[in-house]
């Protein structure tokens, strides 16, 4: 069986400029995502997808494969995940290369270790699953969300569940923005075929989405933090 990751590292981040090769304590953010998929020992290949030079050679030098530069039509703001892990698979497939399962996992991950991919590609193996993505329960009940009109007047989305209690409402989870597993059959359908779906709860510790300056410097203190405190 054939197995690669992809980690989709575009050059043109906006709220953060050159966010994936940024330094992240001490090392390029990209190079944590890169050393969890080499540590985890499940792929043949861990290929970085970037329409960036400089990003390609960083990847190389922290021990990733740039075997092409993605397309620019692949590299804009409104391009999902699922759209760049397929053209990687596609690539990969034509040099010759044919993946039977494929893993994209994001160049910014610093929180992510080898053990977890292992630990759900476990999950995803057991289930026989088609998809499988990284997920984790979200902090508060949605079900007590509220909108704040111009006046900062507060309208509950589900005014149904405003008096219920934390505790008696189901949970609910986000999706946790660190890896996605997929079997060939997500890009190649088979007709008549269902295909079957699953998530793997990550801990909130593990979970940081980097966006902003400011999820930057708490994503550095979560790191510090998980460090100093030996967190699982």
């Amino acid at each position: 069986m054939k197995r690669f990751a992809v980690i989709p590292a575009r050059g043109g981040s906006k709220r953060i400029p050159r966010k994936n090769v940024r330094d992240f304590m001490g090392k390029p953010l990209l190079s944590y995502s890169i050393a969890a998929a080499q540590e985890s020992g499940l792929f043949d290949r861990v290929v970085v997808s970037t329409d960036d030079e400089e990003i390609a050679a960083v990847a190389r030098d922290c021990g990733a494969e740039t075997p092409f530069l993605r397309a620019k039509e692949l590299a804009d703001d409104h391009t999902g995940t699922f759209a760049v892990t397929k053209d990687a698979f596609l690539r990969l497939k034509e040099s010759g290369f044919d993946a039977d399962v494929t893993c994209c996992v994001y160049a910014t991950a610093p929180l992510l270790t080898g053990e977890y991919l292992k630990k759900a590609y476990a999950v995803f193996e057991e289930e026989r699953a088609d998809y499988l993505y990284a997920c984790c329960e979200f902090p508060f009940p949605i079900q007590r969300a509220q909108y704040l009109d111009e006046h900062h007047a507060p309208t509950p989305v589900m005014p149904q569940y405003m008096s219920s209690r934390s505790q008696d409402l189901p949970k609910t989870y986000q999706d946790a923005g660190l890896f996605y597993f997929y079997s060939r059959a997500e890009f190649e359908p088979q007709e008549g075929r269902t295909l079957i779906n699953r998530g793997f709860e990550m801990p909130r510790h593990r979970v940081i989405d980097i966006d902003t300056p400011e999820d930057w410097d708490y994503a550095q203190a979560m790191c510090r933090a998980v460090r100093e405190l030996g967190l699982d």
